[in-house]
């Protein structure tokens, strides 16, 4: 069974959530308790780390139900080190989650910033050879390919042939305002790219990566126009998968909790788990 919309986090193991989200002396691993809530999340681990080992996929196997979805990054080292040049280690880290195929989104693959028009050719030799039962998403970074010249119209029309979805990256509400004495805030702003949103579907799963303010109402009002565009791609008979970041990522769980109910008011979602200390709260 699938979902109409999946949605997430940014990673599973934060214990910034012990007390809401998870239990308060929760257990160390906890993605059963995670995916208790959630529908999905971003495997941004292996983006730092490569191939995860066999026994950690096994236990990731293990614990995600049927209808929850990974949505892993391909490993830096053939993103950024190797360019896309060398595609063996792209093939061995997908077959290395053969165990969890059943339970994959779109394999993101985040594109350096400096991955521009001529290296397209680098992406097309991917997904020209991407396994067709597999979805993939593709995050780019270079300015050229939000100036709706001919750099983007080559890099839509790639993605559109081999039905490869465009990760959108919404960093509208992490920009809003200075970032001022707030650490959290002044670190996502140096580390996030500030580029334009171009809102666009170009195959069955757009991919949102919703970077939030410190401040609620600025997430809020930003967020709004989603709602109704999120809506239309359900329609049309697409999956997205929607990730909710915050400037610290403190707040991520119950910011995403909001904007899936806001969602429900438009949109037929089935409901989302209680938070841990919800269902504590109910045994008293």
């Amino acid at each position: 069974m699938t979902c109409p919309l999946y949605i997430g986090l940014p990673m599973w193991s934060n214990q910034d959530w012990s007390g809401t989200l998870y239990p308060r002396y929760a257990k160390t691993d906890l993605l059963s308790d995670y995916a208790a809530v959630f529908s999905s999340v971003e495997g941004n681990t292996t983006f730092y780390s490569g191939t995860p080992k066999p026994e950690t996929i096994a236990g990731w196997a293990r614990q995600a139900p049927a209808n929850f979805r990974f949505c892993f990054k391909l490993p830096a080292s053939v993103t950024h080190d190797q360019r896309l040049t060398r595609l063996e280690e792209a093939w061995a880290f997908l077959d290395a989650l053969a165990p969890l195929h059943d339970r994959l989104g779109p394999t993101m693959v985040q594109l350096p910033r400096d991955f521009g028009p001529d290296e397209l050719p680098q992406l097309e030799a991917l997904l020209a050879a991407w396994p067709a039962h597999l979805a993939c998403a593709v995050e780019v970074r270079h300015p050229d390919f939000f100036h709706k010249g001919a750099a983007e119209k080559a890099l839509n029309r790639l993605l559109i042939t081999y039905r490869a979805n465009r990760v959108m990256l919404d960093v509208r509400p992490l920009f809003s305002t200075p970032a001022n004495d707030h650490p959290g805030l002044a670190h996502a702003q140096q580390e996030k790219p500030k580029l334009p949103l171009h809102v666009l579907s170009t195959a069955n799963h757009p991919v949102i990566r919703f970077i939030g303010h410190v401040d609620k109402t600025i997430n809020v009002g930003y967020f709004n126009a989603w709602k109704s565009r999120l809506g239309l791609w359900i329609n049309q008979g697409k999956t997205p998968f929607l990730f909710v970041h915050t400037a610290d990522n403190r707040e991520s769980p119950t910011l995403a909790r909001q904007f899936y109910n806001d969602l429900q008011d438009t949109t037929p979602l089935p409901p989302l788990g209680r938070f841990a200390n919800e269902k504590q709260s109910q045994l008293f």
